[in-house]
């Protein structure tokens, strides 16, 4: 008999939910077949097989969470298991049974009440947002119910005809039929799990180990968006889709480097300051689960054009959750463009373990006051949160300043180039 157990997936990570099981109870998995699909704090990773051998029991049912250690799956087998060298296979120790086990229940009598309704955390939420019943939805994929499930229930309900009363021929002017009044609305309770749970974590964590302040500012986007507007051509001939990050990116490389306290991080434990000498940028991307920060590497190396390739390639996969560990982790300074969200300006929460985060808001023409005439000009607004035992008001004044002074003069990237 061989136990397979939960092992870690990633930097600090405790617990997974069980997407989606890929076998049942008497199948016989190849070695390194895929058996199951589980969703991390930052990905949806495969679990592949660690022996080949029948499948005598599954432990952790689809949209359960198991903890690291737990066991996910029993197989009988005589060969031994392949050596721990990747991050998703599990150990080949014996550890005890189940957490319902060890509670006093079976996994059976826990499911008997009420047959768990199979659907992803992102399923959910959209049921909850649309005020579906996920026990009326039918399932289309394996029993599981899916997105689309969910919205097509939706829409039915929508279009559906509401019954036609008719009133009787003759009612007695003395006699009143009854008012049967409504049943009250019930709420609906979700347990927090999967992405959002790890994000709520995240924040709290931030929020409450980091003393924030943030300082506003604005910069005049004319030049930018002439720039852009200068390169799309260059770009689209090779195939790159350019928008305004790429150039934001490759214009707070020098701001950074020229204030390193803000691609900075600070050891709480031994109360130093770690100066990072690699720039890599978290890209704050929305995603049907939840706000993830993909990671652009060694980004002051690159070109405007390979960060757009790079950009293009990690939005698209934060989005289908199909990122690797190390491009969702190691960031050094945060840049939040809530203007592709359709975001004006917003007030950003650090991302720990670093020390500041820059927003950038949506391109607006804004009446201003230049050489005593008002005009219309395209203002972009800038938003910088700053760990303020590390950081004071003057400085981040400051790199806003700088930041904007690229920003309205983007050609001085040429002084830069190597």
């Amino acid at each position: 008999m061989y136990e397979f157990k939960l092992a870690d997936l990633g930097e600090g990570m405790h617990e997974a939910e069980i997407v989606e099981w890929l076998i049942k109870v008497g199948d016989t998995p190849k070695l390194d077949q895929t058996i199951a699909r589980v969703e991390t704090d930052k990905a949806i990773v495969e679990l592949p097989a660690p022996v080949s051998g029948k499948v005598s029991e599954i432990r952790v049912k689809d949209g359960e969470t198991a903890k690291v250690g737990d066991v996910l799956v029993i197989f009988e087998t005589t060969t031994l298991a392949k050596e721990n060298g990747k991050a998703n296979n599990a150990p080949a120790t014996t550890v005890p049974a189940s957490t319902a086990a060890t509670n006093g229940q079976s996994p059976k009598s826990q499911t008997q009440s009420r047959p768990r309704v199979l659907a992803a955390p992102a399923v959910r939420r959209l049921a909850f947002e649309l005020g579906v019943e996920l026990e009326h939805v039918t399932p289309s994929a394996n029993g599981r119910i899916t997105l689309e499930d969910v919205k097509t229930f939706a829409e039915r309900a929508k279009s559906a005809p509401e019954p036609v009363q008719f009133a009787p021929a003759s009612v007695s002017p003395t006699i009143s039929a009854p008012v049967q009044s409504a049943p009250p609305a019930q709420d609906e309770r979700q347990p927090l799990t999967g992405l959002r749970k790890r994000i709520a974590e995240h924040m709290e964590r931030s929020w409450r180990t980091i003393p924030h302040a943030t300082a506003f500012g604005d910069a005049d986007g004319g030049a930018l968006i002439a720039m852009r507007e200068a390169l799309k051509p260059v770009a689209q001939q090779r195939s790159v889709r350019l928008t305004y990050m790429p150039i934001l990116i490759k214009l707070l490389i020098p701001v950074l480097k020229e204030f390193p306290i803000f691609n900075a991080s600070l050891d709480e434990e031994r109360r130093e300051i770690i100066y990072k000498r690699s720039y890599h940028i978290g890209v704050a991307t929305d995603s049907p689960e939840g706000l993830l920060v993909p990671v652009l590497r060694d980004a002051d190396r690159l070109t405007i054009l390979e960060i757009a390739g790079k950009l293009e390639h990690l939005i698209e996969g934060a989005r289908k959750r199909t990122l690797s560990l190390p491009e969702l982790s190691g960031s050094t300074f945060t840049l939040n463009n809530v203007g592709s969200f359709g975001g004006g300006s917003g007030t950003p929460i650090i991302n720990h373990p670093e020390v500041a985060i820059l927003a950038v808001g949506r391109l607006q023409e804004k009446a201003i006051v230049q050489n005593g005439a008002i005009v219309a000009r395209p203002i972009m607004p800038l938003a910088l949160s700053f760990d303020h035992r590390l950081i004071d008001g003057a400085m981040a004044g400051r790199f806003l300043a700088r930041f904007s002074e690229l920003i309205e003069n983007p050609q001085q990237l040429m002084l830069d180039m190597r």
